[in-house]
Protein backbone atom coordinates (compact mmCIF):
# COMPACT_ATOMS: atom_id res chain seq x y z
CA UNK A 1 0.00 0.00 0.00
CA UNK A 2 1.09 3.42 -0.73
CA UNK A 3 0.46 6.67 1.00
CA UNK A 4 0.14 8.62 -2.24
CA UNK A 5 -0.33 8.17 -6.31
CA UNK A 6 0.74 10.91 -8.20
CA UNK A 7 -0.58 10.84 -11.78
CA UNK A 8 1.12 12.92 -14.14
CA UNK A 9 4.67 14.43 -14.46
CA UNK A 10 4.65 17.46 -16.15
CA UNK A 11 5.61 20.53 -14.18
CA UNK A 12 2.61 20.01 -11.35
CA UNK A 13 3.69 16.51 -10.92
CA UNK A 14 6.73 16.80 -10.60
CA UNK A 15 6.57 19.59 -7.96
CA UNK A 16 4.29 18.13 -5.89
CA UNK A 17 6.25 14.50 -6.02
CA UNK A 18 9.91 16.23 -5.06
CA UNK A 19 7.51 18.01 -2.34
CA UNK A 20 6.28 14.71 -0.80
CA UNK A 21 10.05 13.24 -0.61
CA UNK A 22 11.22 16.68 1.15
CA UNK A 23 8.30 16.58 3.90
CA UNK A 24 9.14 13.12 4.63
CA UNK A 25 7.97 10.18 2.35
CA UNK A 26 9.88 7.34 0.68
CA UNK A 27 10.38 7.46 -3.45
CA UNK A 28 8.82 3.76 -3.96
CA UNK A 29 7.99 2.75 -0.84
CA UNK A 30 5.09 5.64 0.05
CA UNK A 31 5.41 7.64 -3.47
CA UNK A 32 5.21 6.54 -7.06
CA UNK A 33 4.26 9.25 -10.03
CA UNK A 34 2.69 7.51 -12.69
CA UNK A 35 2.95 8.81 -16.28
CA UNK A 36 1.15 8.24 -19.42
CA UNK A 37 4.09 9.12 -21.36
CA UNK A 38 6.97 6.96 -23.00
CA UNK A 39 9.77 10.05 -21.86
CA UNK A 40 9.94 13.36 -19.45
CA UNK A 41 8.84 16.37 -20.63
CA UNK A 42 5.01 16.60 -20.21
CA UNK A 43 2.96 18.33 -22.47
CA UNK A 44 6.27 20.11 -23.71
CA UNK A 45 7.26 17.14 -25.73
CA UNK A 46 4.38 17.19 -27.90
CA UNK A 47 4.27 21.20 -28.74
CA UNK A 48 5.04 22.20 -31.99
CA UNK A 49 8.82 22.64 -33.44
CA UNK A 50 8.67 26.09 -34.28
CA UNK A 51 7.86 27.05 -30.65
CA UNK A 52 10.82 28.22 -28.94
CA UNK A 53 12.21 29.00 -25.51
CA UNK A 54 11.84 33.01 -26.78
CA UNK A 55 8.19 31.94 -27.20
CA UNK A 56 6.88 30.17 -24.02
CA UNK A 57 6.66 33.33 -21.53
CA UNK A 58 9.46 31.79 -19.84
CA UNK A 59 9.12 28.25 -17.61
CA UNK A 60 9.74 28.86 -14.37
CA UNK A 61 11.83 26.62 -12.18
CA UNK A 62 11.42 23.80 -11.05
CA UNK A 63 11.53 23.44 -6.76
CA UNK A 64 15.18 23.47 -5.65
CA UNK A 65 15.99 24.18 -9.62
CA UNK A 66 17.43 26.93 -11.97
CA UNK A 67 14.16 28.03 -14.68
CA UNK A 68 15.68 26.87 -18.24
CA UNK A 69 17.40 30.11 -19.93
CA UNK A 70 15.18 32.13 -22.95
CA UNK A 71 16.82 30.76 -25.99
CA UNK A 72 15.77 30.47 -29.56
CA UNK A 73 16.16 26.78 -29.14
CA UNK A 74 12.69 24.44 -29.58
CA UNK A 75 10.79 24.15 -26.19
CA UNK A 76 9.96 20.70 -27.38
CA UNK A 77 13.60 19.65 -26.97
CA UNK A 78 14.79 21.65 -23.90
CA UNK A 79 11.89 21.20 -21.83
CA UNK A 80 11.42 17.48 -21.32
CA UNK A 81 15.47 17.38 -21.02
CA UNK A 82 15.19 19.64 -17.91
CA UNK A 83 12.01 17.60 -16.49
CA UNK A 84 14.12 14.17 -17.32
CA UNK A 85 17.45 15.60 -15.52
CA UNK A 86 15.55 16.93 -12.36
CA UNK A 87 13.67 13.41 -12.31
CA UNK A 88 17.26 11.70 -11.87
CA UNK A 89 18.87 14.39 -9.57
CA UNK A 90 16.02 14.20 -6.92
CA UNK A 91 15.41 10.61 -7.76
CA UNK A 92 11.94 11.45 -8.28
CA UNK A 93 9.95 7.97 -7.99
CA UNK A 94 8.47 8.08 -11.90
CA UNK A 95 7.25 5.08 -13.69
CA UNK A 96 5.99 5.13 -17.46
CA UNK A 97 4.45 4.46 -20.00
CA UNK A 98 1.55 4.02 -17.47
CA UNK A 99 -1.68 5.87 -18.54
CA UNK A 100 -4.03 6.00 -15.84
CA UNK A 101 -7.50 4.69 -16.88
CA UNK A 102 -9.75 4.42 -13.24
CA UNK A 103 -9.47 5.93 -9.81
CA UNK A 104 -12.11 4.50 -7.56
CA UNK A 105 -12.77 4.03 -3.64
CA UNK A 106 -11.52 0.81 -2.39
CA UNK A 107 -12.84 1.25 1.44
CA UNK A 108 -10.31 3.96 3.12
CA UNK A 109 -7.92 3.45 0.54
CA UNK A 110 -8.08 4.42 -3.43
CA UNK A 111 -7.57 1.84 -6.08
CA UNK A 112 -5.60 3.30 -9.06
CA UNK A 113 -5.47 1.08 -12.63
CA UNK A 114 -4.31 1.35 -15.57
CA UNK A 115 -1.39 -0.10 -18.05
CA UNK A 116 -2.61 -3.79 -16.60
CA UNK A 117 -1.78 -2.88 -13.39
CA UNK A 118 -2.94 -1.43 -10.29
CA UNK A 119 -2.01 0.17 -7.04
CA UNK A 120 -3.96 1.08 -3.53
CA UNK A 121 -2.98 4.20 -1.98
CA UNK A 122 -4.16 6.27 1.00
CA UNK A 123 -4.37 9.94 -1.08
CA UNK A 124 -3.89 10.67 -4.65
CA UNK A 125 -2.58 13.70 -6.29
CA UNK A 126 -3.81 14.44 -9.90
CA UNK A 127 -1.93 16.37 -12.05
CA UNK A 128 -3.05 15.04 -16.07
CA UNK A 129 -3.37 18.76 -17.26
CA UNK A 130 -5.56 19.56 -20.31
CA UNK A 131 -2.91 17.97 -23.38
CA UNK A 132 -5.24 15.12 -23.67
CA UNK A 133 -8.35 16.56 -24.05
CA UNK A 134 -8.43 19.01 -27.04
CA UNK A 135 -11.65 21.25 -27.56
CA UNK A 136 -13.14 21.51 -30.70
CA UNK A 137 -16.81 22.78 -30.65
CA UNK A 138 -19.56 21.89 -33.06
CA UNK A 139 -20.38 23.49 -36.15
CA UNK A 140 -23.01 23.12 -38.48
CA UNK A 141 -21.67 21.41 -41.80
CA UNK A 142 -17.91 20.72 -40.02
CA UNK A 143 -18.04 16.91 -41.22
CA UNK A 144 -18.73 18.07 -45.00
CA UNK A 145 -15.61 19.73 -45.25
CA UNK A 146 -13.34 18.52 -47.80
CA UNK A 147 -10.11 20.76 -46.69
CA UNK A 148 -8.15 19.52 -43.13
CA UNK A 149 -9.09 20.45 -39.99
CA UNK A 150 -6.92 20.30 -37.27
CA UNK A 151 -6.68 21.55 -33.81
CA UNK A 152 -3.50 23.09 -31.87
CA UNK A 153 -2.77 19.60 -30.30
CA UNK A 154 -2.01 18.54 -33.52
CA UNK A 155 0.10 21.39 -34.79
CA UNK A 156 3.36 20.69 -36.17
CA UNK A 157 4.65 24.04 -38.18
CA UNK A 158 3.21 26.33 -40.81
CA UNK A 159 5.55 24.91 -43.33
CA UNK A 160 2.65 22.17 -44.46
CA UNK A 161 -0.01 25.37 -45.21
CA UNK A 162 2.34 26.87 -47.79
CA UNK A 163 -0.03 28.40 -50.57
CA UNK A 164 -3.12 27.48 -48.77
CA UNK A 165 -6.07 29.88 -46.93
CA UNK A 166 -6.29 28.79 -43.86
CA UNK A 167 -9.16 29.43 -41.00
CA UNK A 168 -7.32 30.37 -37.28
CA UNK A 169 -10.52 29.63 -34.83
CA UNK A 170 -9.87 30.70 -31.28
CA UNK A 171 -8.94 34.47 -29.36
CA UNK A 172 -6.37 32.80 -26.99
CA UNK A 173 -2.40 33.08 -26.87
CA UNK A 174 -1.73 30.07 -29.68
CA UNK A 175 -4.04 31.41 -32.20
CA UNK A 176 -2.05 34.52 -31.66
CA UNK A 177 1.52 32.55 -32.20
CA UNK A 178 0.30 30.16 -34.90
CA UNK A 179 -1.46 33.10 -36.76
CA UNK A 180 2.15 35.21 -36.67
CA UNK A 181 4.35 32.14 -38.08
CA UNK A 182 1.27 30.95 -40.69
CA UNK A 183 0.82 34.54 -41.95
CA UNK A 184 4.35 34.09 -43.63
CA UNK A 185 3.30 31.33 -45.78
CA UNK A 186 -0.02 31.28 -46.25
CA UNK A 187 -3.07 33.38 -46.19
CA UNK A 188 -5.01 33.62 -43.02
CA UNK A 189 -8.46 34.37 -41.66
CA UNK A 190 -9.03 34.70 -37.83
CA UNK A 191 -11.92 34.12 -36.27
CA UNK A 192 -13.21 34.30 -32.73
CA UNK A 193 -16.40 34.16 -30.54
CA UNK A 194 -15.46 37.26 -28.58
CA UNK A 195 -13.66 40.40 -29.74
CA UNK A 196 -10.20 40.08 -28.46
CA UNK A 197 -9.27 41.57 -24.89
CA UNK A 198 -5.38 43.63 -25.55
CA UNK A 199 -3.15 45.01 -23.52
CA UNK A 200 0.10 47.15 -24.32
CA UNK A 201 1.90 46.98 -20.71
CA UNK A 202 2.57 44.25 -19.29
CA UNK A 203 0.85 42.66 -16.09
CA UNK A 204 1.84 44.22 -12.58
CA UNK A 205 2.30 41.15 -9.62
CA UNK A 206 -0.96 43.13 -8.64
CA UNK A 207 -3.02 42.62 -11.66
CA UNK A 208 -1.47 38.55 -11.82
CA UNK A 209 -2.90 37.70 -8.58
CA UNK A 210 -6.29 39.48 -9.05
CA UNK A 211 -6.39 37.34 -12.33
CA UNK A 212 -5.81 34.60 -10.90
CA UNK A 213 -8.31 34.89 -7.58
CA UNK A 214 -11.03 35.21 -10.86
CA UNK A 215 -10.33 31.52 -11.54
CA UNK A 216 -9.57 30.31 -8.27
CA UNK A 217 -13.15 31.43 -7.34
CA UNK A 218 -14.72 29.52 -9.97
CA UNK A 219 -12.92 26.20 -8.93
CA UNK A 220 -14.13 27.49 -5.09
CA UNK A 221 -17.11 27.32 -6.18
CA UNK A 222 -16.95 24.16 -8.29
CA UNK A 223 -17.88 25.50 -11.55
CA UNK A 224 -15.61 25.00 -14.49
CA UNK A 225 -12.00 26.28 -14.70
CA UNK A 226 -11.51 28.84 -16.86
CA UNK A 227 -7.81 29.76 -18.09
CA UNK A 228 -5.85 32.77 -16.83
CA UNK A 229 -5.70 34.24 -20.52
CA UNK A 230 -9.12 34.57 -20.33
CA UNK A 231 -9.34 36.92 -17.83
CA UNK A 232 -6.00 39.16 -18.73
CA UNK A 233 -6.13 39.52 -22.22
CA UNK A 234 -3.84 38.90 -24.78
CA UNK A 235 -0.57 41.46 -25.31
CA UNK A 236 1.58 40.97 -28.68
CA UNK A 237 5.08 39.77 -28.16
CA UNK A 238 7.97 41.12 -30.14
CA UNK A 239 7.74 38.36 -32.75
CA UNK A 240 4.45 39.30 -33.49
CA UNK A 241 4.78 42.90 -34.31
CA UNK A 242 5.35 42.15 -37.97
CA UNK A 243 2.26 40.06 -38.15
CA UNK A 244 -0.11 42.77 -36.67
CA UNK A 245 1.60 45.00 -38.99
CA UNK A 246 0.45 43.29 -41.96
CA UNK A 247 -2.75 42.92 -41.09
CA UNK A 248 -2.94 39.53 -39.23
CA UNK A 249 -4.93 40.56 -36.36
CA UNK A 250 -8.13 42.00 -38.14
CA UNK A 251 -10.81 39.86 -36.37
CA UNK A 252 -13.77 38.62 -37.56
CA UNK A 253 -16.98 37.01 -35.81
CA UNK A 254 -17.62 33.40 -35.84
CA UNK A 255 -19.24 32.02 -38.70
CA UNK A 256 -22.69 29.96 -38.80
CA UNK A 257 -21.56 27.06 -40.56
CA UNK A 258 -18.84 24.59 -42.06
CA UNK A 259 -19.49 23.93 -45.87
CA UNK A 260 -17.50 21.59 -48.20
CA UNK A 261 -15.30 24.68 -49.33
CA UNK A 262 -14.87 27.19 -46.27
CA UNK A 263 -17.11 28.56 -43.82
CA UNK A 264 -20.22 30.93 -44.11
CA UNK A 265 -21.46 33.34 -41.60
CA UNK A 266 -24.98 34.77 -40.82
CA UNK A 267 -25.24 37.52 -43.64
CA UNK A 268 -24.02 35.11 -46.37
CA UNK A 269 -20.87 35.99 -46.22
CA UNK A 270 -18.25 33.16 -47.58
CA UNK A 271 -14.62 32.49 -47.01
CA UNK A 272 -13.32 29.49 -49.37
CA UNK A 273 -10.65 27.89 -46.68
CA UNK A 274 -7.67 25.06 -47.50
CA UNK A 275 -7.95 24.69 -43.56
CA UNK A 276 -9.70 25.08 -40.27
CA UNK A 277 -6.91 25.19 -37.52
CA UNK A 278 -8.81 24.90 -33.82
CA UNK A 279 -7.13 26.68 -31.62
CA UNK A 280 -9.86 26.46 -29.02
CA UNK A 281 -7.98 25.42 -26.20
CA UNK A 282 -8.66 22.07 -23.69
CA UNK A 283 -10.74 20.68 -21.30
CA UNK A 284 -9.11 19.38 -18.05
CA UNK A 285 -8.51 15.65 -18.22
CA UNK A 286 -10.08 14.12 -15.15
CA UNK A 287 -12.21 11.16 -16.95
CA UNK A 288 -10.39 8.81 -14.85
CA UNK A 289 -11.60 10.14 -11.53
CA UNK A 290 -15.26 9.86 -12.18
CA UNK A 291 -16.08 6.71 -10.20
CA UNK A 292 -15.27 9.12 -7.01
CA UNK A 293 -18.20 11.62 -8.18
CA UNK A 294 -15.82 14.60 -7.30
CA UNK A 295 -17.66 16.34 -10.56
CA UNK A 296 -20.87 19.48 -8.88
CA UNK A 297 -23.77 19.64 -10.57
CA UNK A 298 -22.52 23.00 -12.36
CA UNK A 299 -20.06 20.72 -13.94
CA UNK A 300 -16.61 21.42 -12.22
CA UNK A 301 -14.59 19.85 -9.10
CA UNK A 302 -14.92 22.01 -6.33
CA UNK A 303 -11.36 22.44 -4.68
CA UNK A 304 -10.26 23.78 -1.39
CA UNK A 305 -6.47 24.88 -2.37
CA UNK A 306 -5.75 21.96 -4.11
CA UNK A 307 -7.87 19.58 -1.84
CA UNK A 308 -11.30 17.68 -3.59
CA UNK A 309 -13.91 18.86 -1.30
CA UNK A 310 -16.17 15.53 -2.50
CA UNK A 311 -12.95 13.66 -1.29
CA UNK A 312 -10.32 14.99 0.08
CA UNK A 313 -8.24 12.07 0.18
CA UNK A 314 -7.45 13.62 -3.35
CA UNK A 315 -5.50 16.96 -4.61
CA UNK A 316 -6.02 18.00 -7.71
CA UNK A 317 -2.69 20.30 -9.41
CA UNK A 318 -2.30 21.94 -12.76
CA UNK A 319 -6.03 22.25 -12.73
CA UNK A 320 -7.84 25.72 -13.06
CA UNK A 321 -5.53 28.68 -10.97
CA UNK A 322 -2.88 26.28 -11.11
CA UNK A 323 -2.58 25.36 -14.58
CA UNK A 324 0.87 27.67 -15.78
CA UNK A 325 4.11 26.08 -14.62
CA UNK A 326 4.83 29.23 -11.65
CA UNK A 327 1.09 28.65 -10.30
CA UNK A 328 1.70 24.33 -10.87
CA UNK A 329 4.72 25.27 -8.61
CA UNK A 330 3.21 26.75 -5.67
CA UNK A 331 -0.05 24.21 -5.91
CA UNK A 332 2.68 21.09 -5.61
CA UNK A 333 3.84 22.35 -2.30
CA UNK A 334 -0.17 22.71 -1.72
CA UNK A 335 -1.00 20.02 -2.83
CA UNK A 336 1.87 17.88 -0.65
CA UNK A 337 1.03 19.68 2.58
CA UNK A 338 -2.18 18.60 1.65
CA UNK A 339 -1.18 14.67 1.75
CA UNK A 340 0.01 15.05 4.76
CA UNK A 341 -2.86 16.40 6.34
CA UNK A 342 -4.90 13.61 4.99
CA UNK A 343 -2.25 11.33 6.24
CA UNK A 344 -2.71 12.63 9.70
CA UNK A 345 1.26 13.79 9.62
CA UNK A 346 3.62 17.01 9.51
CA UNK A 347 5.91 17.69 7.42
CA UNK A 348 9.18 16.69 8.08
Amino acid sequence: MLQSVVVGAGQAGLSAAHHLLRMGLRAWEDVVVLDANAAPGGAWQHRWDTLTMADVHGVAALPDDDAPPTSGERANVVVPAVFGDYEDRFGLPVLRPVRVERVAGDGDLLHVTGAGRSWRTRTLVNATGTWERPFVPHYPGAGTFTGRQLHTQGYRGPEEFAGLHVVVVGGGLSAVQILAEVSEVATTTWVTRREPVWRTTPFTPAEGRAAVALVQDRVRRGLPPQSVVSVTGLMLREQEHAAAQRGVYRRLPMFERVEPDGVVWADGTRQPADVILWATGFRPDVGHLGPLGLRTPEGGIQLDGTTAVRDRRVQLVGYGPSASTIGANRAGRVAARGVLRSLGRAAA
